[in-house]
């Protein structure tokens, strides 16, 4: 098996604790705008950038060839951003059971740490702040071998801000990080469009795990290399890997 060199880790529902706050958010921001969001139908999408969230449900609603379409998405979203920032700023921001201990584990062995999000730029700071994550990382959110993270990429950093099931955000971490073969990185989310975006990547892995937004039947039907309760869970299985 090749050398493992990167773990790309999503964050809220796999690395930062989420009991369906970001859920509330969206429907508290839809209650607000006037967008009927069913919470099975938002829940279906998590992982997804969030403006393309408010994009799909305002076209099943009015149509995207509707006058008032764009400018529907626009204030539902930007409601939501309101809510979603005054939220983690506000809240307590945890990290997922095992998610410490792993990314000591991890760095103990010079495998390096990305996270992706479905976040937009300033909220994924506010979270980094609130963890003391984001210590030690430049402008360009790389960090050193020592700081608790190598590298940080959010769909603000793509072009189009294209985020999952897109490959982009993971091939724009190897990038930073000096790494070109994705079959040395191994990917796990708690959505399905993490495991689609490590699949269309190319990695050695693409993961799950069940104490987020998916459950273990929902992940299991899409194609991935492992589901796991927690992300300890997910350690003992890279200790295997990694032997």
């Amino acid at each position: 098996m090749p050398q493992i060199q990167l773990i790309v880790f999503d964050m809220a529902g796999t690395t930062v604790r989420d009991d369906n706050e970001v859920l509330h958010c969206f429907s508290e921001a839809a209650q607000k705008t006037g967008l009927v969001a069913a919470e099975d139908r938002v829940n279906a999408m998590m992982g997804l950038p969030k403006k393309v969230v408010f994009q799909t449900l305002w076209a099943d609603q009015l149509g995207a060839n509707h006058a008032d379409y764009g400018a529907r998405v626009e204030a539902s979203y930007d409601c939501f951003r309101q809510v979603l920032e005054h939220h983690y700023r506000t809240q307590p921001v945890e990290p997922t059971e095992g998610c410490v201990a792993l990314f000591d584990w991890l760095r103990a062995r010079g495998i390096a740490i990305a996270l992706t999000t479905g976040f937009y730029r300033e909220v994924t700071d506010i979270i980094l702040g609130r963890l003391g994550w984001e210590a030690g990382l430049d402008s360009g959110y790389v960090g050193t071998p020592a700081s608790t993270i190598q590298c940080s990429v959010t769909p603000s950093e793509i072009y189009g801000n294209e985020g999952r099931p897109a490959p982009y955000m993971i091939q724009k971490a190897m990038y930073r990080l000096g790494l070109d073969d994705p079959k040395s990185v191994v990917v796990i989310g708690d959505t399905p469009s993490d495991l689609e975006a490590g699949r269309h990547a190319g990695c050695l892995y693409a993961c799950g795990v069940t104490n987020g937004t998916h459950s273990q039947e929902q992940l299991a039907e899409h194609p991935n290399q492992g589901l796991f309760s927690s992300l300890a869970a997910f350690q003992d299985k890279l200790e295997y890997w990694v032997a």
